[in-house]
């Protein structure tokens, strides 16, 4: 049975954390590992929403560390579906900080994460099609192809010469 395809806004996921002692390093700062941990709980939230599945966590791409996040801010992530393929979705997540005192907020850092629906055996099972509604998010959607190719060959589970959608980014398909 076909599944109803869906939309990113299906999936659309908020959570808000406040940066506590034990969340910080020696200078008072949250501690990259508890961020990661937010944005992977957070990812795996909408990724299940999107597939009405149990998820396990595949990959998290580039995390950056920009700006630090203070002790005392409080922290908005989030997420959302941008493409489903078979078993696996493409999660975005945005970080946001926020010091209530200063009146001060700033977009921290973002991520894509990729996680895959399994059934109850831990079987890769299939997740709907995500239908893009906004052009941002016909944006997210054409570029997670190129995403997941770009994962599939760092992680040698894809050849770089059967990678058609990022030779596209870089050769003409028209010249030979």
């Amino acid at each position: 049975m076909a599944k109803q395809p869906k939309t990113s806004a299906d999936s659309r996921v908020t959570m808000t954390e406040l940066v506590l002692p034990n969340d910080t390093n020696t200078l008072n700062n949250l501690m990259g590992g508890r961020l990661m941990h937010w944005m992977d709980v957070v990812s795996a939230i909408a990724a299940q929403k999107h597939s009405n599945r149990i998820v396990v966590t595949a990959s998290a791409d580039n995390i950056s560390f920009k700006n630090p996040i203070q002790l005392g801010d409080v922290v908005t992530l989030e997420a959302k579906v941008t493409r489903g393929f078979n078993s696996s979705m493409e999660v975005y997540v945005e970080v946001y900080a926020e010091n209530i005192p200063s009146g001060t907020k700033f977009k921290s850092h973002s991520a894509f994460f990729t996680f895959v629906a399994v059934d109850q055996g831990g079987r890769p099972i299939d997740v709907p099609e995500l239908v893009p509604q906004t052009p941002e998010e016909q944006e997210l959607y054409d570029g997670a192809l190129r995403r997941r190719q770009l994962r599939l060959v760092l992680a040698k589970r894809m050849k770089a010469e059967d990678a058609t959608e990022l030779k596209n980014l870089f050769f003409d398909p028209t010249k030979k």
